[in-house]
Parts: C-alpha cells; sequence; structure tokens
C-alpha cells in the first residue's frame, strides 16, 4: 500500500468542458453523485460538464459546482474501493472536495456552498473589476516584491517554484507585467478568471458568504484535513478558515514541501486534469505522483502495484 497518501484536488483553472463524462457513463456512482447535486442546483449538471458551452461553463458560480462534483465523485469510487489516505488537501476551490473527503463537511452541503460562492465572487468581481496572470521564471520572493511595489496588485497562488499567481486591477496587472519582464520573468500569463480571486478585490463577498458559512453543519474531520491558506492541519473553525481563504493567497507551493518533509512522500490528483500533479513535480521531484480525472487514470491507479492493497 502507498505509504503516506496525500488526496489533492484540484480548484479553478483544471479544465471543465467534458469532466466526468466518461466517468458518469462508465461508472454508476459517478452518475449519482452528479444527480445528486443537480437536485440541489436545479439544473442538470451532468448535460452542462458534457457539452457546455464553453463561455457558459466558465463562470465561476457553475465552473465551482462542477468542479467539485467530479472531484468527489472520483473520491468516492476510490472510497468504494477501500482506498485509504492520510492527508486531504486542496487548491483554492478543491479544499471543499478536500473537506468532504476528509468528513469534515457533507457533499449537498458543500455543493450549497460552492455554489453561494461562486455567486458572491462574481458580485465581487462586478464591483472591483480585476483579473489574475500567472509570473514564469521568477522565484516567489521577487514577486511577493513586486506585488508590494505596485498598487492594486497581489500574490493569489503559490504554485511552484517559479510560477507564482497575481490578482490585480486591470491597470497594477499591465504595469506588474511590464515589471516582472524587466526582472527577467520568462513569461506572464493573462488568465481566463472572472475576477481578481484571492485579493482584497474579493473583499465584497465577505459578509454575505460569512452568513452562509456559519449557517452549514461542519464536523470534526475523520481524517486529517491540510489547509493551503493557513499551511496547518485544521480540525475545526472552517467557516472563518474558508472565508480567509477568498482574500490569501493559496500557499500550495509550501503545503506541499510541508507535507513531504513531515513524510507524506505520495500525492494522487483526484479531479478534472493533471494541474496539481505538475506542481508537485516542480517542488518535490522525489514524491511520487499520480492522478484520477478519467476512466483511463482510474485504470492505471487500480493496476498500478503500489495501490495492491488499499485497492
Amino acid at each position: 500500500m502507498v505509504a503516506g497518501l496525500v488526496l489533492m484536488f484540484p480548484g479553478q483553472g483544471s479544465q471543465v468542458v467534458g469532466m466526468g463524462a466518461d466517468l458518469c457513463a462508465a461508472e454508476p456512482l459517478v452518475r449519482q453523485t452528479f444527480n445528486e447535486a443537480s437536485a440541489v442546483l436545479g439544473y442538470d449538471l451532468e448535460a452542462l460538464c458534457t457539452s457546455g458551452p464553453a463561455q457558459l461553463l466558465a463562470r465561476t458560480d457553475l465552473t465551482q459546482p462542477a468542479l467539485l462534483t467530479v472531484s468527489v465523485a472520483i473520491h468516492r469510487l476510490l472510497e468504494e474501493e477501500g482506498v485509504r489516505f492520510e492527508v486531504a488537501l486542496g487548491h483554492s476551490l478543491g479544499e471543499y472536495s478536500a473537506l468532504v473527503a476528509a468528513g469534515a463537511v457533507s457533499f449537498l452541503e458543500a455543493v450549497r456552498l460552492v455554489r453561494r460562492r461562486g455567486e458572491e465572487m462574481l458580485v465581487a468581481a462586478k464591483e472591483n473589476p480585476g483579473g489574475m496572470a500567472a509570473v514564469i521564471g521568477l522565484e516567489e520572493p521577487a514577486v511577493v516584491q513586486l506585488c508590494a511595489d505596485i498598487d492594486g496588485v497581489w500574490p493569489a497562488n503559490f504554485n511552484s517554484p517559479g510560477q507564482t499567481v497575481v490578482s490585480g486591477t486591470p491597470d497594477g496587472l499591465r504595469v506588474a507585467e511590464e515589471r516582472a519582464k524587466d526582472l527577467g520573468a520568462r513569461r506572464v500569463i493573462p488568465l481566463a478568471v472572472s475576477g481578481a480571486f484571492h485579493s482584497p478585490l474579493m473583499e465584497p463577498a465577505l459578509a454575505p458568504y460569512g452568513g452562509e458559512l456559519r449557517k452549514a453543519t461542519w464536523h470534526n474531520p475523520a481524517t486529517r484535513f491540510f489547509s493551503t491558506c493557513s499551511l496547518a492541519f485544521e480540525e475545526d473553525a472552517f467557516p472563518d478558515l474558508l472565508l480567509r481563504q477568498l482574500v490569501s493567497p493559496v500557499r500550495f507551493m509550501q503545503a506541499v514541501k510541508h507535507l513531504y518533509a513531515a513524510g507524506y512522500d505520495a500525492f494522487l490528483e483526484v479531479g478534472p486534469g493533471d494541474v496539481l500533479g505538475g506542481l508537485v513535480r516542480r517542488s518535490v521531484p522525489e514524491a511520487a505522483i499520480s492522478r484520477i480525472s478519467d476512466v483511463q487514470t482510474l485504470a492505471a491507479v487500480r493496476n498500478d502495484k503500489r495501490y495492491t492493497e488499499a485497492f
């Protein structure tokens, strides 16, 4: 059995159109999970994920429930097979999937929460327009200082060595792109997002969403949950943590390095795409990395000898 297994759950930035389609067709438990989410949302989530259109699915209030559902559906497959993991870890929205997997909140509660999260983030983005950009080729301290020197720009995602995402106002991001290149950044890539997430520009979402978080039913996790916001194992106070997450950077690179140093040496990405596995590979090259995002990768993990005892 894989020792020190961390389940990782992706957030926005993962592939969305078509995600979960083949798993829905092949696995009744996945289809059931989509049906449960659709009943809460009031629309056919499977049809949206399968057919789009991409412009609609790109809306954060629709993307967030979709990503959560695919990730939780795959986790349910692993749970049904008897796979055991030691830590749940999520990137941004992925923290909700991780909390479901850890037993801290029910799936249906999480669906309701992330839909409201997306709605309030859209409202905040309209009130405080902005965007995000990935800075490639500058290390974390240089990007932090770059943001400190520019009004309206903040570090948003510390993804891996040499890859940091910044959030900011349109004017701030234009200045940041110019200065980052002057400092030696290889590229600055604007991201196709609807707002300046994980920055103070999301503050209008805090009050309305905070009330929603506090109405939810929370439990002490049955499996350890490590927060990429606080960089700690968290057991309670999840409403406050998830509210702070909206305006705080995602410290994914630091979380991965912390867990690896503590002996968690295998990382399994659960959800659409393979973004997180690539980030782990650049952060701790010695770690064992796998993913499950579709029928093919599910079969590969099931046939992997490292997981034989778990399955």
